[in-house]
């Protein structure tokens, strides 16, 4: 038996997971599912919420357990990376599902916005406001830039969760180095198709990083929607 901590990225929820739970916990593992700060139907001020609360939910939800596998998707790349910098004795591996995956010093805003991720459908339809401290995603752009691949019923279901994003987070550096984040086992599971986090910047990344496998998805930036059972 595993224990397998599941982390949602931006403009989503711990439901997102939703397919992917009941498979992998049918399979005897430990799965634990957590809403970050200000997601699902926690309100918390945007404006109080930076990367390091996101750490600590998840540092929270794992407690003191140790072997734990650390799944993360999109923005929960970031997440999962600096966990591991935290408390790397209790990691023993980290899962990038179409995931941001770091340098030292790098932000989710810088990595979203380099060359190789010119071809990203979800810049024409995101709006900062640093007032609100959010980040809105139009309900016009959100399924072509999340979930093109995923069945009219689970479209649905994603514009039901979307909501407005805390914005710090998206540009907070993160501080990682050689000796703990470095050191952790990774996997890669590359999304062919996506438009949020293109296959280019995905591919640019893994390069940069130190990572022991990786997988190729034929899938949009939710593979936990359109083929669960495949990514399970």
């Amino acid at each position: 038996m595993n224990t397998i901590v599941l982390v949602h990225g931006a403009w989503a929820d711990a439901s997102a997971w939703a397919m992917v739970e009941p498979v992998l916990k049918s399979a005897g593992h430990e799965v634990i599912v957590l809403n970050l700060a200000g997601h699902g139907k926690d309100n918390a001020d945007f404006g109080k919420i930076q990367l390091q609360t996101y750490i600590d939910d998840v540092r929270t939800a794992i407690g003191k357990r140790t072997e734990v596998i650390l799944v993360g998707h999109s923005m929960a790349g970031m997440v999962i990376s600096q966990t591991a910098e935290q408390i790397p004795t209790q990691i023993r591996k980290l899962i990038y599902v179409a995931a941001f995956l770091p340098r030292n010093g790098e932000t989710l805003l810088q990595l979203a916005t380099m060359p190789d991720n010119k071809n990203a459908e979800l810049g024409k339809y995101l709006h900062p406001d640093e007032k609100t401290a959010s980040a809105v995603v139009d309900r016009s752009g959100a399924i072509a830039s999340f979930a093109a691949d995923a069945p009219p019923q689970i479209q649905a279901i994603v514009l039901e969760h979307l909501k407005a994003e805390p914005l710090f987070p998206l540009v907070s550096p993160v501080t990682i180095t050689d000796a703990n984040f470095g050191a952790a086992m990774k996997t890669y599971i590359f999304t062919t198709d996506d438009k949020t986090v293109t296959f280019p910047l995905q591919q640019l990344m893994v390069n940069n990083a130190k990572v022991q496998k990786t997988y190729t998805l034929p899938a949009s930036h939710t593979p936990f929607l359109s083929m669960p059972g495949v990514l399970s």
